[in-house]
């Protein structure tokens, strides 16, 4: 944690509503908030016909509420995409916005909201806090347990004319209620629960390491990679174990409130280029990342990496601080394993002609500015070819 005159922040939504049928409560939540008129958005997924956004459609329809569903969200959420939803927005008369999914539709729904009351275009919101006016009334209903967006002030976009992901982070972009129901999370297959759970690490992770770090944030952190650690190989193997969705689902919200506050560093700077590049699945290039960069971070402080390793459920007696920081290391990449990341950047089609670029790209990246060691081009690139 920086030590001498310097403010921190905590941002978090108003209400949080957690635990098995909290999905229930939308309707209440709508009419608490005034919302006679919502836009769902969502993923073409869940937005399919029978899928999840008309059940949802339909719990708001039985007390009389409109509802309309943009299902345009993509994977990594485009500034096509949020411009698109804003006409929907527009088009149906909304006066309410409800985002149904992953990071991808809450990201999709921050970006519509905020160029809904500030006008524009969403690219001119890239940076921290360059809206001026609120957002309409916002809930995040979450169905993964690893962005944590639905709880976060971060948003980030692809500038398709430059195939950069903007993050935008704002505090006016932070949803008023926030849902996570792990019955919502049951139908997520082993793949997609194991990426977006080693999302979830990498914002304790990185959080915890970050120069922004306080000890609101540290306590967070930690649980958050005590219950992924104990709970996200279960959730692959198993996705009806309903404890250990429940678990991963506090785990992610966890981490949220973790790097909500303290922001981020190199892992998060580098996957950004990778999503906005190639169009890779955000958790995965995370996952296999997260050790590379950490074992470039260990010696700006190795005592926290003990405390990594400690909470991973590594046993440390006996050991030096380096001996124990290392185990934080090996413990990140049998998780990895375990759940089937994988092994480098290579298999997802990275190629090596591309890392100067996004590693120029990356230094820029909002979330690089908590790193806790400072890289120079040549590190980052190096970091990204250790990854390949």
């Amino acid at each position: 944690m920086a030590v001498g005159e310097q403010v921190f922040g905590y941002f978090i939504p108003t209400v949080n509503l957690m635990g098995v049928g909290a999905h229930k409560e939308i309707p209440d939540q709508v009419k608490v908030m005034g919302g006679s008129n919502v836009l769902i958005v969502t993923d073409a997924f869940l937005g399919r016909p029978g899928g999840m956004a008309e059940d949802i459609k339909a719990l708001l329809e039985a007390q009389g509420t409109k509802v309309a569903i943009y299902a345009g969200a993509e994977p990594n959420p485009t500034d096509v995409n949020v411009h698109d939803g804003l006409k929907v927005y527009q088009e149906c008369g909304a006066d309410m916005i409800l985002s149904l999914g992953g990071g991808s539709s809450h990201d999709c729904a921050k970006g519509i909201g905020i160029v809904a009351t500030n006008g524009g275009h969403i690219r001119d919101y890239e940076g921290i806090n360059k809206s001026t006016k609120a957002m309409p009334p916002f809930i995040a209903v979450n169905t993964t347990a690893g962005t944590a967006s639905e709880m976060t002030r971060f948003c980030i976009i692809t500038n398709t004319s430059n195939h950069v992901k903007m993050a935008i982070v704002d505090w006016r972009c932070t949803p008023n209620v926030a849902i996570n129901d792990p019955l919502l999370m049951v139908g997520m297959p082993p793949a997609l629960t194991a990426a977006t759970g080693m999302d979830a690490l990498t914002h304790a992770v990185e959080a915890y390491v970050s120069t922004a770090a306080t000890p609101v944030t540290d306590s967070a952190a930690l649980m958050a990679m005590k219950l992924i650690s104990q709970n996200l190989r279960a959730a692959v193997a198993n996705g009806e174990n309903m404890e250990a969705r429940d678990k991963m689902a506090y785990a992610e919200f966890l981490a949220g409130m973790a790097f909500n506050n303290a922001s981020l560093g190199y892992v998060h700077a580098m996957a950004h280029q990778l999503g906005g590049f190639y169009n890779l699945p955000h958790g995965v290039c995370n996952a296999i990342l997260l050790p590379h960069v950490e074992a470039f971070n260990l010696i700006a402080s190795p005592e926290r990496f003990v405390d990594i390793a400690v909470a991973m459920g590594e046993n440390v007696e006996g050991l030096s601080v380096r001996e124990a920081a290392d185990k934080a290391l090996s413990a990140i990449q049998k998780l990895s394993a375990d759940v089937g990341i994988p092994s480098g950047l290579t298999e997802l089609g990275v190629k090596e002609e591309d890392l100067e670029i996004m590693a120029t790209n990356a230094m820029k990246d909002a979330c690089s500015f908590t790193n806790p060691r400072k890289a120079t081009l040549k590190d980052i690139i190096g970091i990204f070819k250790a990854a390949l």
